[in-house]
């Protein structure tokens, strides 16, 4: 077989990489539009709302200081409800009168703990964050709970997807 002959073969097996784009884009043109027609303004309007709804979510997106905003308040009331709730030994009962307000007054505190122990997975629209606290002896007899919490957060508020928590141990 002559070289030129063997080469008009190759070409025409494997067309350029040019002229498969050009067929793969029309191929798709005529699949979604239709062949030889404009898009319709309903197709258009979809496309603008959906390419404004992504850019809204990019802007609302809560950065990590929203995140420990979020998480200071929720493990005040989390802690709130396991320690004050019955969860101290009864020494550490009779020595903190109000337990509740204790707590509350320490949510600035808990929002940095809360921060320095999560992980941010940033999606660009949506933020994942990873949070997993606890499982320090804070007494001899006594160790605080661990908890794992996975939280989504889109458009300005945030979502726990997953909560775990083990008992903490009271010896």
């Amino acid at each position: 077989m002559a070289a030129p002959q063997a080469a008009a073969l190759t070409t025409w097996r494997h067309p350029p990489c040019r002229v498969r784009i050009y067929q793969f884009t029309k191929l798709l043109q005529e699949t979604l539009i239709g062949p030889s027609r404009k898009p319709s303004a309903n197709a258009v309007a979809a496309v603008l709302a959906l390419a404004a709804s992504g850019v809204a979510l990019a802007f609302t997106n809560p950065s990590p200081e929203d995140f420990k905003s979020y998480a200071g308040g929720q493990l005040v009331s989390v802690i709130s409800d396991e320690l004050c709730g019955g969860g101290l030994p009864l020494v550490l009962q009779l020595w903190v009168k109000d337990c509740p307000r204790l707590i509350r007054d320490q949510e600035p505190a808990l929002a940095e703990l809360a921060g320095q122990f999560s992980s941010r997975l940033n999606l660009g629209l949506a933020s994942l964050y990873t949070t997993e606290l606890g499982g320090q002896d804070l007494l001899p007899t006594f160790r605080l709970p661990e908890y794992s919490v996975t939280t989504l957060g889109i458009a300005g508020q945030f979502v726990i997807l997953q909560s775990k928590s083990d008992a903490g141990k009271i010896k």
